[in-house]
């Protein structure tokens, strides 16, 4: 048994609860909450949480060093669920089946990032993907089959038509990455539980309407209508308001097309010029189904609170942890 599946058992002997405050003073069972060492399973999320995120293991190392005010600070993070991105490189099945396992188990969506396409992000901060069209094939074959039944919301391929649109991806590849998602889009609808977005960019990025004409025929092209739908705002900064707006223009373009939005760090909203590891962000609507919005499927934390963009403003490598900034997001949050 995983330690994963451990750590979910003893949770579950020790009955542990939420107590993720919105509120800046600290209770005494969220102090009590804090001095365990565990983050909190958020019974009221329909997503499923992840016991051993790295925030998680952030307020036990807190705690030891003495920093309880920063580890209560950061359960805002831990206690909520944020989408599991599989490394590219590897193979996908650990970890997609250890967390699908687990939120099946619980009655719970798991959320996950699918982010491998061939020559993904253009060179840029997150640049690789894997190797081929065929390590394309055989990666996302493996991801979709370790879903299993259980729910589970897949966000696919987060810049991949964006960049063909603003033509960072070099038009050589521009059918290949077409069909390719296409093909991801059917293989992850054989699973009788997954719901698919593909993703479509953010409100800041593709504006000119020519260029948004642009962006729905290469959605269309790249499988959107076997889809569930499209996200949007991933790894961005862009306010609810603004990207629902965007959503909704975007949705009766794709013939009414639902949408998620990833809401991680949007909770003060873009630093002009700034997309990588802007300072004095905060967190944003915590993950939901419950928008008010038909169309609006979803409130998402795609992007991992606390995992950096890049080797900017002092951060590490795109996607490592870096506590401060985390601690830095989930002391500005609103809620």
């Amino acid at each position: 048994m995983s330690r994963l599946i451990h750590a979910l058992a003893a949770l579950a002997v020790l009955g542990l609860a939420a107590g993720c405050t919105s509120a800046p003073d600290i209770d005494e069972a969220s102090v009590a909450g804090a001095a365990s060492g565990k983050a909190d399973l958020a019974p009221a999320s329909p997503f499923w949480v992840d016991p051993e995120s790295p925030a998680a293991q952030q307020i036990e190392t807190w705690q030891e060093e003495g920093r309880t005010r920063d580890a209560e600070l950061l359960r805002r993070i831990a206690d909520r669920p944020a989408a599991l991105w599989p490394a590219g490189e590897n193979d996908p099945t650990v970890p997609v089946t250890e967390a699908a396992t687990a939120a099946r188990r619980e009655g719970r969506t798991a959320l996950f990032a699918a982010y491998n396409i061939p020559h993904r992000d253009c060179g840029q901060h997150s640049a690789g993907g894997a190797a081929d069209a065929d390590a394309y094939r055989t990666w996302i074959e493996k991801f979709a089959a370790a879903l299993g039944k259980a729910k589970a919301l897949v966000v696919l391929e987060p810049d991949a038509v964006a960049h063909i649109v603003d033509g960072c991806t070099p038009g050589i590849h521009h059918g290949e990455r077409e069909a390719l998602l296409g093909e991801a889009i059917d293989r992850l609808k054989r699973q009788p539980g997954t719901k698919v977005y593909l993703d479509a960019g953010n409100p800041a990025w593709i504006r000119d309407p020519q260029k948004l004409g642009q962006l729905v025929q290469r959605l269309y092209r790249a499988g959107i209508a076997r889809a569930d739908g499209f996200a949007l705002n991933v790894s961005n900064f862009q306010t609810d308001e603004v990207t629902k707006e965007y959503g909704l223009r975007l949705s009766a373009d794709l013939g009414g097309k639902h949408f998620v939005i990833d809401t991680s760090r949007n909770g003060n909203g873009p630093l002009p010029g700034e997309w990588c590891n802007p300072p004095d962000r905060a967190l944003g609507t915590p993950p939901t189904f419950d928008t008010g919005e038909p169309a609006l499927d979803a409130y998402v934390w795609v992007k991992r609170p606390g995992e950096s963009d890049g080797t900017c403003e002092g951060g590490p490598n795109a996607g490592q942890w870096w506590p401060e900034y985390a601690l830095e997001l989930a002391r500005n949050a609103k809620e």
